[in-house]
């Protein structure tokens, strides 16, 4: 029986569900991104102000408030946990796949929808962002949908006879600027930067014929204008211009300069995108070349989505940082072309090609294998301690943490999925293949979250979170020493404090102080703090160095 498409979208968004929601709250926020943006929104909630974002209780123009609303609705549901810190996402994750197959099935039909969606949620890192707790997948899905309504009003505008086109010009262009304020008001104006980028390539491509209305263009610029004023505006007309102008900055010093740990190499986000995409990287990879199209809706759309790839990942490798997940707007284009490659092998539009089974079968076995040795690995993890030069890293395996070896079933289930899933491509048999290799990669994906994840968090951050945790309700300071965190304030869930030196960190270590403090160093930092003596080592756990300073006795 096939289902209608209100059927259709109600399935999708409860296998969505099913996938992103569970062990949302099983692990710790990893430091450093998702514990920030956890603490902005908790503190939203401490100091009743929603209108700024703060951070250690002081203004943070780093980022807009969008994402930091999301999470404090979450917060106000489920409580201050990891579980309503990432539910946004989880949200964001059955958005999208719900999303993309009506898009898919818009431009195209049904099927070609639901490999799609099929594509975005059954590959690795796509899948695995929907649990986690930072800012990009609902950036990315607000960037899409607002290129995605453009291109609509283009196709209306010029005449291409789309079917099921009913609007009007103009309310795609309204749609598409809501979109576009959306997303600066969760990450900022590097989406329109994008967008403007993706249109002036398609610009050239066109041979600099105008696809667009000048009048059509102000209407879009003035409704994201509007959109981002609710907050831009506002905030600016309470406090003045400040923090905006040192938001503005920030902006321009990320896509200028770099961190000393995001450096990376030139070719960092193809490695990335190859890797973190998989299966629908490599499947992807025979749509990048000519093909037949069935229409001219078919080439248009490609083209657009092979632009906004090559937009994506060429800006984000001028871009001096180097971060993961600075190229991931690219996984729409990716899984579209992965599902492009599926639809017209099935359709006989473009001929199979042996390497991209072979490719599969590399990767995935690469991939497999590594899980399938992990849990191995990690069981006898301290007779790798003498080749690691790594002080830090050295402690950090010394962690207690218990692995039983049937973890390594994960990846046996990787190898049975990419082997039904070639032989299913050799024998002509695309739509199962697609349904082997991405609802298979997608059960990998949730079983080593909900295993693997929080036993790994347990080597790198597990012993600093459960100390700073242990300080909840206790009438002290908590500091990260020598490095940076947020762990000491989400974890503590610090109060906002009271003495003007609360974050004086000279003050903390040889000051007069009005409570203990509590210092939490790294065995690789603390002897750059010798000079102190005031402060007592209570113990030394995972390479970190736990330490406390009393009250001086006057």
């Amino acid at each position: 029986m096939r289902l209608n498409k209100n059927a259709t979208v109600l399935l999708i968004a409860v296998l969505g569900a099913l996938l992103f929601i569970p062990f949302l709250g099983k692990v710790h926020l990893f430091d450093w991104d998702e514990i920030n943006f956890a603490e902005c929104a908790r503190e939203m909630i401490k100091m009743h102000d929603y209108t700024r974002v703060y951070v250690n209780f002081h203004p943070f123009w780093e980022k807009p408030p969008m994402f930091f609303w999301m999470q404090t609705v979450g917060m106000r549901l489920f409580g201050i946990t990891e579980f309503a810190a990432r539910f946004p996402n989880a949200v964001c994750g059955i958005a999208t796949l719900v999303v993309l197959f009506l898009c898919g099935s818009k431009i195209y039909d049904r099927k070609f929808g639901i490999l799609w969606a099929l594509a975005y949620g059954g590959s690795l890192f796509p899948n695995l962002y929907f649990k986690s707790g930072i800012i990009d997948p609902w950036f990315n899905l607000f960037i899409f949908i607002s290129l995605y309504c453009f291109i609509l009003y283009h196709w209306q505008r010029n005449g291409f006879d789309k079917p099921g086109l009913k609007k009007k010009p103009v309310t795609y262009v309204l749609w598409s600027g809501v979109f576009m304020g959306l997303a600066i008001l969760t990450k900022g104006q590097v989406a329109l930067l994008v967008f403007l980028l993706a249109l002036g390539v398609y610009l050239i491509y066109n041979r600099f014929r105008i696809f667009f209305g000048w009048g059509h263009a102000l209407l879009f610029l003035v409704v994201a204008a509007l959109v981002t004023a609710t907050w831009y505006g506002y905030e600016t007309a309470k406090n003045g211009p400040w923090f905006i102008t040192q938001f503005l900055k920030y902006q321009y010093r990320l896509l200028t300069t770099h961190d000393a740990d995001q450096k990376g190499f030139f070719g960092y986000h193809y490695v990335v995108i190859l890797i973190g995409c998989f299966p629908a990287s490599l499947l992807a990879i025979p749509s990048f070349f000519r093909s037949r199209y069935a229409n001219r809706f078919d080439k248009d759309f490609k083209m657009w989505m092979l632009i906004l790839f090559w937009v994506v990942t060429v800006l984000f490798t001028i871009v001096q940082s180097r971060i993961i997940h600075y190229s991931s707007l690219a996984w729409f284009p990716v899984t579209f072309l992965a599902a492009n490659t599926l639809y017209k092998w099935e359709r006989n539009e473009m001929g199979y090609k042996k390497y991209a089974g072979v490719l599969i079968g590399i990767l995935g076995g690469i991939v497999a294998l590594l899980l399938v040795a992990a849990p191995f690995v990690a069981m006898n993890i301290k007779k790798l301690i003498p080749y690691v030069q790594d002080k830090f890293a050295q402690a950090n395996m010394e962690a207690q943490v218990n692995w039983t070896g049937w973890e390594s079933v994960i990846g046996i289930l990787l190898i049975v999925t990419i082997v039904i899933g070639i032989r299913r491509l050799r024998a002509g048999d695309y739509n199962l293949a697609a349904w082997s290799l991405f609802s298979g990669t997608a059960l990998v994906i949730f079983l080593a979250s909900a295993v693997i994840v929080p036993k790994v968090e347990r080597y790198s951050q597990g012993a600093a979170v459960d100390f700073f945790t242990q300080r909840q309700g206790e009438d002290c300071y908590s500091v990260a020493l020598g490095y940076g965190s947020y762990a000491q304030l989400f974890y503590t869930q610090k109060e906002r404090p009271t003495n003007p030196n609360a974050d004086n960190l000279d003050w903390l270590l040889a000051g007069n102080i009005d409570k203990p403090v509590y210092f939490v160093s790294k065995v690789d930092r603390i002897d750059k703090y010798k000079q102190y003596t005031e402060l007592k080592e209570l113990y030394r756990k995972n390479g970190f160095v736990f330490l406390k300073r009393e009250v001086p006795v006057k």
